[in-house]
């Protein structure tokens, strides 16, 4: 980083002078009052040195992040939303509306979540695919429980699907582990509450209350991009349609403000419930491409979600397209503090 104007020419002297007070402050990490003791002149001599040193281009600032990570958009969907957290990662260069969420979205998460979870906490893990990409690209975790928020999509996959991710996650923290055998979606209500009285189940929805950090995935609301749609009828997606629905999250349904709607879903769902969920410390949604931008907007205008792992072409819709709504990570307590 540059200030862009002209250099200006230097004495050898202060040049000199300049580049060591440059080198103590920028590369020794002294302060400026330890600098001034050293060269016999005051702060004040010293801040204006180290001012002039940029300004006539003899020092430059370099900021520098992995090239798949864009820092800019990040700060600027962070400050937009209210988040506490907004990582952007670069789209890939053939991706198209019908694309799916980019793989490296789970990679990163799982970065982010090695600096989120500290030792004690409870780590709550919904359904979705780039959340047990996220599992797999685990390589470190402060002991803590883990447990799992949501069903499956088809208990069929519970091996390979978020039972695994919540076997994984607890492995490489070295923690217990709280899986759920059970799908997502039920035929009806009463076999949705059978369910959740069975003692795994139990034993799993008995640690909802204590989760500090949760990370959840979003989709839209139409084929293929929703799990809980895939599992519907036709005419209870065309009921829930006419209801506005326009993003789904953990089996919640959001309209485009971000205002849920079809809440008699949730009582078929095994799921945690969204009330819960807004008193999470940290929610963590990890959700990218085009096909989800708008549904990610609505979801964040809901207030459930703190941080967000997502891509280029999905932020840019949220900066240029959306209006941010709610701001969540400013109106919750800090984790630290919670």
């Amino acid at each position: 980083m540059t200030t862009g104007r002209s250099p200006v020419r230097m004495g050898p002297a202060e040049m000199v002078q300049a580049a060591a007070m440059a080198r103590r402050f920028y590369l020794e990490g002294k302060s400026k009052i330890q600098i001034a003791e050293e060269f016999g002149v005051s702060r004040f001599k010293v801040a204006r040195v180290l001012e002039s040193a940029l300004e006539r281009d003899l020092v430059r600032i370099e900021i520098r992040v992995p090239a798949e990570l864009d820092a800019e958009r990040s700060d600027a969907l962070r400050a937009r939303y209210g988040l506490r957290h907004a990582v952007v990662v670069e789209s890939p260069s053939d991706q198209t509306a019908d694309s799916p969420d980019p793989e490296n979205l789970g990679a990163v998460a799982a970065g982010l979540l090695g600096e989120l979870v500290t030792e004690g906490d409870v780590l709550g893990l919904a359904w979705g695919r780039s959340i047990i990409t996220m599992a797999n690209a685990l390589d470190r975790l402060p002991p803590c429980t883990v447990v799992q928020l949501t069903g499956v999509y088809d208990a069929g996959t519970a091996e390979r699907g978020s039972v695994e991710a919540v076997r994984r996650a607890a492995q490489v923290s070295g923690g217990e582990a709280h899986p759920m055998y059970a799908p997502m979606v039920l035929p009806d209500a009463a076999t949705a509450a059978a369910l959740r009285k069975q003692t795994g189940i139990a034993a799993a929805m008995g640690y909802f209350d204590k989760v500090t950090v949760a990370v959840v995935s979003i989709g839209s609301w139409e084929p293929r991009v929703s799990t809980v749609y895939d599992a519907l009828t036709d005419a209870e997606r065309k009921h829930y349609a006419d209801l506005g629905v326009a993003a789904e999250m953990s089996s919640h349904l959001f309209d485009a403000e971000g205002r849920r709607v079809g809440r008699d879903l949730g009582e078929r769902c095994i799921t945690v419930d969204a009330d819960r969920l807004r008193r999470v410390p940290e929610v963590v949604a990890i959700a990218g491409g085009i096909r989800k931008a708008a549904a990610v907007g609505a979801v964040l205008r809901s207030g459930l979600v703190t941080s967000l792992v997502t891509d280029t072409a999905a932020a840019d819709h949220l900066l240029e397209k959306q209006s941010p709504g709610v701001r969540p990570a400013i109106e919750r307590a800090d984790p630290g503090t919670a």
